[in-house]
Parts: structure tokens; C-alpha cells; sequence
């Protein structure tokens, strides 16, 4: 990418998660943006302060703190735009994941159709459906009102009707939202979004008319085989804004200074990994993992083609006890390496909702935090997987479509103990297949980064190609359907220095390849017993040149899916064995 001429244009990035507040700042340091530094703060949306303006502040004076630069004059107003003198900014951006989810009621026509496109559709930012109508729920028109009435959703969702398609059908469940809305008090009322047969827009703004604030997006369903979420999601994000604003204060004056532009986290996030799959290889999807205390977000891309997940039953703050609802304590206790106590665990998880900010104090904490994130992470990519599409590479049923790279964040893997820590965790979380870089922002970029992509897509690019993201690992993994310990990979090396040397990788072991960071090298690959590496099918070899990450080149062959020992001394040996391999 050539230097661009836009020098001196600097541009500070504010994201509110849950638990932390960061103001990320970005400058053009020798004719290219660069990430200078970053300050963070605890979230102040609750008590004492309930507005998270205090936050902010916080955060934008720790990063002033941090580079010297002054950021915010003496009327306690962003400097903008940035002075001679080398204060203030040029531009601003903001994203947001803080608050509980939105309580939202899905409506649609066909279940697997309509119905479940909108429930997709709310999937991609922080939301739950709380519950849905249907046309073949049988629930009578009093019972909609009641349903309605009881649950008193922020949101509803109206999808149904291809375009030109069913229409009286579909005007007789907005008519059910409209008598609802009619009898609660304005204040009460839920934003609406309509996102069906467009024929309908008309009849709808009548239906609905002062009951209530309403938006229109593009069908989701235009026909029974095609389903557009994208145009909709942008919808979403602006109801999102437009309540958060409403319900949390200082988030409008956060949009102020956004320009009006203030995304969700996971928008911002989603928009990254979009653009990436545009870079890699088009055979291969790119997979963005963010671990917060508010929601796991899942952003798969594949050429050009997003598929975002916001999970807010899996995150690991107030959500965090989905993952007994959704799970049982086995799930959990089977990633720690420790004898660990089921009721210890319930009660580290319901602590963990009371206070999300709190810090993992003892081994048993650690453990039992890890073990949560590999949970969250799993269940959230099941979840994710519904909305991939269908013809994509894969190495089996079942298992992961193939990706590269693999772009990972959150407060659980970048504050771990170790890179060791974080790697093993998101191989056993994820448990990726073929050959894919594991990378972890470990500042937390990503979202900012997709948050300037429109006003400033300079930035965003220069910054990734950047060193701002840590690789942490090229990492193979040969699959095969064989015995443990027996050879399913052999592997011949030619190192940058002309060394070469040729080891066995055997099944049902984790191996680390060290190759210095940055280094290259060539390495031949030859599956033995009809292993799959993803390069063409099982037993199909040949060389590829990889790149060595933080812990060099890992080799993952204890099969897919991971199957653990459910002797729990033999597990917390495999455990401490794998840790170890990576440095841990």
C-alpha cells in the first residue's frame, strides 16, 4: 500500500465494552498510519457514576498520560482539529457494547423461512429474542396480545412475504404488533423494524403510524432461496444507537462526537473480517473471534461474504450463565487441568455475572476462566455455523470450514498468563482445520479499525499491515481416522538458513515447529495413512511456505474433534503435556 498524502490526520477511536472503556489513538508516523498507544479505563455506565462520560475521560486522559499529547482542552472538549502544536485530533470514531441486550420478539410467516431469518437478523448485534410469532404458532390474537404485552420487548422484528409475495398474512401480524404498541404507554412502546415484502411499506406506515418509532430495510427473505441479511444489520446498528442513547447516559453525546456514527462493537468488528476475506486466499474464509464480558461474537467472512454472531448468553459477564443453560457443568469442568469442585464452579460463574470486572485470583480461578472462554467459544461457533454458507471447504462433516488467518480478541486471551495460554485455549475452542495463522489482537484494534474503514480506509489498511497484530502460530493440523500414536504426518523442513531436518508427527499429539518470528521456511508435507492436511483431499501432500508465528509452527493432530480422556489425572496430564509444548 502507498504512503498516502493525508499526513497529520490523526484520529482517536473510543470503544465502550461492558467492563473496559479504551480511546485508541492512530497517527501517521513516517508517511504511514500507525497504532501509538492506547488507554483504558473501567466502564462507567453503572453505579456510582451511571453515565459513561467519566469512563471516557478516564481513558482519553490515560492515553494522554501515555503520549504527552493533549487530547482535551480546558472547556473538557475534544481538540478537533489537531494544532500546530501537535494537540488535538483530526477525527473520531466511537463503538459501543455496553448495557444488557436488546429484548427483542421475532415475527415472520414460515418458520424455517421468514421467522428464522429474522432471528438471524438479531443475532448480529447485542440482542436475544425473547420470543417469536408465527404463522403457524397457533396462538390465537388474544394470546399474541398477551405474549406481546407480558414480555415488553425494546424491539420487534417483522420479516415475511418474498417480495411480491403473501401480503394479507403478513399485514394481519402487524396489525397484532400495532394493537399492542396501542396499549402500552408511550414510554413503554417498542421500536419496530419492517423487513418483509416492500410491496408492504405503505400498508405498514399506516398500521403503524405515531404508535410508534419504525424502520423500514430491504426483505430478508426476497425469495424463498435467497436470504440478504446485510442491508437490514444496518438497520439494526441504528436502533441499537437509537436506544442505547435513550437508556444510557452519555451515549448520546458519544454519537455527537461520532459524527452520528456511533457502531456497534460488533459491526465495527464484523467489517474487519469482511475486508480481510477480500485479501486471503478466496478459497478459505476468514474467522474473527471476540471473547467480552457482554456477548462472543463470531464474524466469519468468505470473498467478500459476512456472516456475524453476537451471542450475548456467551459472554463472560452478566450472560455468563447461558453456558449452564445452554450446557451442563461437565462441558465446562472437562477444559481444567485441575481437581476442581462442581459447586466451585457455579459459584465462580454466578460471582462472575454479580462482577464481570473481576480478575481470576488463584490457579483454580485461571483454570476455570480458560475453561469458560473454550466453552463460550465452542458453543458460539455452533451457534455461527447455521448462517455459513453451504459450499464452502471443508475437511469432513462436521468439523470447521477451512480459514486463514484466524483473528482472535478479548480480555481472557490477551491478558493471559502466557501466549502459550492463549494459543492452547483457542485450539482447543476452536479447533480449526487444514493450515490457517492464529492472531491475536492483542490491543483490541479490530473493532476501532472498522469503525474508521469509511471515513478513513487509508488507516485501517496501513494499520493491519502493520505490526499492531500478534501472530501467534501457523498452524497444521493433519486429520485421520487411525490409532492413537500411530504416524500420520511426515514432515520435511527447509529452513531460511538451507538447514533441513524431517521428523514423524504421530496422532493424538500436540507439536511446536520453532521457527523464529518472521522467519520462513518451506515445508514439504506427506499425510501417511490417508490423513487430510487440506490440501486436496486424504492423503493428498505437497510444500507450502509458512511463516513462524510467536510459538513458530504448531502441528495439531490430536484429531477432530478433540476427544479427551475422561480419567480426570490422565486429562490434567494431557493438559500440563500441551501447555508445556507451547511454552506455557
Amino acid at each position: 500500500m502507498e504512503s498516502t498524502d493525508q499526513s497529520g490526520t490523526s484520529l482517536l477511536a473510543v470503544d465502550v465494552g461492558e467492563v473496559n472503556t479504551r480511546a485508541v489513538l492512530f497517527d501517521v508516523v513516517e508517511g504511514r498510519y500507525r497504532f501509538l498507544a492506547i488507554g483504558t479505563a473501567r466502564t462507567t455506565a453503572q453505579a456510582p457514576y451511571n453515565h459513561i462520560g467519566e469512563g471516557i475521560n478516564r481513558a482519553i486522559t490515560r492515553l494522554e498520560d501515555i503520549t504527552g499529547r493533549e487530547l482535551i482542552g480546558d472547556d473538557d472538549r475534544l481538540i478537533v482539529p489537531s494544532k500546530l502544536d501537535g494537540s488535538g485530533i483530526d477525527m473520531f470514531v466511537g463503538t459501543l457494547s455496553a448495557g444488557p441486550p436488546l429484548q427483542v420478539i421475532a415475527v415472520g410467516l414460515l418458520e424455517d423461512l421468514s421467522l428464522a431469518s429474522a432471528q438471524r437478523l438479531v443475532s448480529t448485534t447485542y440482542a436475544q429474542v425473547v420470543d417469536t410469532l408465527g404463522l403457524n404458532d397457533r396462538k390465537k390474537p388474544e394470546e399474541r396480545l398477551d405474549m406481546i404485552l407480558s414480555q415488553r420487548p425494546d424491539v420487534i422484528v417483522i420479516a415475511g412475504g418474498t417480495e411480491n409475495g403473501a401480503t394479507n398474512s403478513v399485514i394481519r401480524m402487524v396489525e397484532s404488533v400495532g394493537l399492542a404498541c396501542s396499549l402500552m404507554a408511550p414510554e413503554q412502546r417498542p421500536e419496530v423494524l419492517f423487513a418483509g415484502n416492500k410491496a408492504l411499506n405503505e400498508e405498514v406506515e399506516t398500521r403503524l403510524g405515531t404508535l410508534t418509532k419504525h424502520y423500514f430495510a430491504p426483505n430478508v427473505r426476497p425469495a424463498i432461496e435467497v436470504e440478504q441479511l446485510s442491508p437490514a444489520q444496518t438497520r439494526m446498528a441504528e436502533i441499537f444507537r437509537s436506544i442505547r442513547s435513550t437508556r444510557i447516559p452519555g451515549v448520546g453525546n458519544l454519537d455527537e462526537w461520532s459524527g452520528m456514527r456511533l457502531t456497534p462493537t460488533s459491526t465495527a468488528f464484523g467489517r474487519i473480517i469482511q475486508f480481510l476475506s477480500k485479501v486471503y486466499d478466496p478459497a478459505k474464509g476468514v474467522l474473527g473471534i471476540d471473547v467480552g464480558a457482554s456477548a462472543t461474537t463470531i464474524a466469519a467472512a468468505f470473498d467478500g461474504e459476512l456472516s456475524l454472531g453476537v451471542f450475548p448468553e456467551y459472554g463472560l459477564g452478566m450472560g455468563i450463565p447461558g453456558l449452564l443453560e445452554n450446557g451442563s457443568i461437565e462441558d465446562i469442568q472437562r477444559w481444567i487441568p485441575l481437581e476442581v469442585g462442581e459447586d466451585y464452579i457455579r459459584d465462580y460463574i454466578f460471582n462472575k455475572k454479580i462482577y464481570p470486572a473481576s480478575l481470576p485470583v488463584s490457579t483454580e480461578d485461571l483454570a476455570i476462566e480458560q475453561a469458560l472462554a473454550r466453552q463460550a467459544i465452542r458453543r458460539a461457533i455452533f451457534a455461527a455455523e447455521d448462517g455459513f454458507p453451504k459450499k464452502i471447504g471443508r475437511s469432513g462433516i462436521g468439523m470447521l470450514p477451512w480459514f486463514e488467518p484466524i483473528l482472535a480478541t478479548g480480555s481472557v486471551l490477551t491478558r493471559a498468563p502466557s501466549v502459550g495460554h492463549s494459543l492452547l485455549t483457542l485450539l482447543d475452542a476452536v479447533q480449526p482445520t487444514s493450515i490457517t495463522t492464529i492472531v491475536l489482537d492483542q490491543s483490541n484494534l479490530a473493532a476501532p479499525l472498522g469503525a474508521a474503514a469509511p471515513i478513513n480506509p487509508y488507516l485501517s489498511v496501513q494499520v493491519l499491515e502493520s505490526s499492531a497484530f500478534l501472530s501467534l502460530a501457523t498452524v497444521i493440523t493433519p486429520i485421520a481416522n487411525t490409532r492413537p500414536g500411530t504416524p500420520i504426518l511426515r514432515l520435511h523442513v527447509t529452513y531460511e538458513s538451507g538447514d533441513e531436518t524431517s521428523f514423524d508427527i504421530k496422532q493424538g499429539t500436540l507439536e511446536a515447529l520453532p521457527i523464529p518470528m518472521g522467519e520462513a521456511a518451506r515445508l514439504r508435507l506427506q499425510p501417511l495413512h490417508r490423513s487430510d492436511v487440506g490440501m486436496g483431499g486424504p492423503g493428498r501432500g505437497g510444500s507450502v511456505r509458512v511463516v513462524g508465528g510467536m510459538l513458530g509452527v504448531v502441528i495439531d493432530a490430536r484429531g477432530r474433534p478433540i476427544r479427551l480422556p475422561r480419567d480426570p489425572s490422565r486429562r490434567q496430564d494431557l493438559y500440563k503435556k500441551w501447555l508445556w509444548t507451547l511454552g506455557g
